[in-house]
């Protein structure tokens, strides 16, 4: 049998990730499942993308009509991997500061 790579889906603890479908087709396909701590957007890439899109795009702009608005969004999310490359190498890691519960600490 050949050796096969770990796989770990990083999921965000939506209620139904967690269902019984989910974590039974996981552990059949041989795929961890690892959750992230409830009320941490901060830990879930995607979510850091967005704040950055939203910050690109949305903040301060102003578009005529739906359609504008929808290819600024486009063209960003296109090109950000060329025009914003620095900016998202520090965004995008994975590299992050973690605190003890200091209610639990003392």
């Amino acid at each position: 049998m050949p050796d096969t790579i770990p796989i770990t889906v990083v999921l965000d603890n939506a209620r139904y990730q967690r269902c019984k479908l989910v974590k039974a087709t996981a552990q059949a396909l041989g795929i961890e499942l690892l959750f992230l701590p409830t009320y941490s957007p901060n830990l879930n890439l995607i979510e850091r993308l967005w704040k950055f899109t939203k910050k690109e795009v949305l903040y301060s702009k102003y578009y005529a009509n739906f359609t504008d608005f929808q290819h600024a969004i486009s063209s960003l999310l296109d090109n950000v991997h060329e025009t914003h490359r620095a900016q998202l190498d520090s965004l995008l890691t994975l590299k992050f500061q973690a605190f003890e519960n200091t209610a639990t600490s003392q």
